[in-house]
């Protein structure tokens, strides 16, 4: 005989089998009805199988109801799962930690079918429109997440009709501070984070004035002032935000040309004052920006760009991250020859 899968899977621990059997009797009709006469094995059962709904005896040797939810409530794969309490009428139960431990119902002994049945139902019904809901707002959280980050790619590309002659720049940068930060070893959420804010590092260039932006040759004193001005321009664009990712993209903007010497700007901050992302996007910035051309310059050689991170590891650079970089560039080459070229 097959198991109607459509049933939901309720689990009862008890070590009495005329308790379980009962459960059994009440709920087979409506329900699969797994049974452990002990702590361990319904433990185990609740792990593989994954009940929908646990009725648990608090009373047991060895180990009692509490330590088992406990246990359960600890574990990943079950702690989602709603426990009721089973117990007899007349013991003194500490009701509130039951509910402390994350049981969501008690049921008392002897068992009274109706009062059962009502329990379980109402439990299993609130436990699927809790899923539901979670994969609801999930779906939901993604749509925003896509739609988030497809507005942060096109305002990327904003920046680049602003300074036209960077072609793919920002997206390289992006890939580069992607692969830095999973090689050493950051989290997925603040690579991710990394890869997004990188985009956005020149966004104040906006404000800087096409004569200065686009000028051929060697900037002026003054103009070369307000050329440094665009990072304090992104960070007054970004402005004051409770938004993780924008608070990240400001730090980078007002970082990013930063050196490891402290002779950068705007702040002239020095060594590990400088935060760990504005040293990762300042490699990628200054490298890219050297083997391209640029409306002040021609184009330099790879060995050349290569050699000249090597150069200024210590003085622009973190001397740390240098060498992360280099392998880094290296792997890129390796999959993409191609991949500083600008694509059309």
């Amino acid at each position: 005989m097959f198991e109607n899968t459509s049933k939901k899977i309720i689990l009862a621990i008890d070590d009495m089998a005329e308790n379980i059997e009962l459960l059994n009797n009440i709920l087979k009709d409506d329900y699969i009805v797994k049974m452990a006469l002990d702590a361990e094995t319904g433990i185990k059962i609740a792990i593989e199988k994954i009940p929908d709904l646990i009725l648990l005896d608090i009373v047991m040797p060895e180990i009692d109801g509490f330590k088992v939810c406990k246990i359960l409530k600890e574990n990943p794969k079950t702690k989602n799962i709603p426990i009721i309490f089973v117990t007899v009428k007349d013991d003194v139960i500490d009701e509130e930690c039951g509910f402390r431990l994350g049981a969501v119902d008690y049921i008392t002994k002897p068992f009274i079918p109706a009062i059962v049945k009502v329990r379980v139902k109402t439990h299993i019904a609130l436990k699927d429109y809790t899923n539901k809901l979670e994969q609801l707002v999930e779906l939901r959280t993604k749509e925003m997440l896509t739609a988030y980050n497809e507005l942060i790619n096109k305002l990327a590309r904003a920046i680049e009709y602003k300074d036209n002659l960077t072609g793919q720049h920002i997206n390289r940068m992006a890939v580069i501070t992607l692969e830095m930060g999973k090689k050493i070893g950051l989290p997925n959420k603040d690579c991710e984070l990394l890869y997004n804010s990188t985009l956005l590092h020149d966004i104040g260039k906006i404000g800087i004035p096409d004569d200065v932006l686009l000028k051929p040759g060697k900037l002026s004193e003054q103009e070369w002032e307000l050329m440094k001005k665009h990072t304090l321009f992104g960070a007054d664009i970004i402005g004051e935000t409770n938004q993780e990712l924008l608070k990240v993209a400001k730090v980078i903007t007002l970082t990013h040309h930063e050196k490891w010497d402290g002779t950068g700007y705007p702040n002239g901050l020095k060594g590990e004052e400088i935060p760990l992302f504005g040293r990762i996007v300042a490699l990628a910035d200054v490298f890219d920006a050297l083997i391209h051309t640029r409306p002040y310059k021609t184009a330099w050689k790879l060995e050349d760009a290569l050699n000249l991170i090597k150069e200024q590891s210590g003085k622009h650079f973190d001397p740390n991250l240098v060498p992360i970089f280099l392998e880094i560039i290296n792997e890129l080459l390796k999959k993409d020859p191609l991949f500083f070229e600008d694509k059309k």
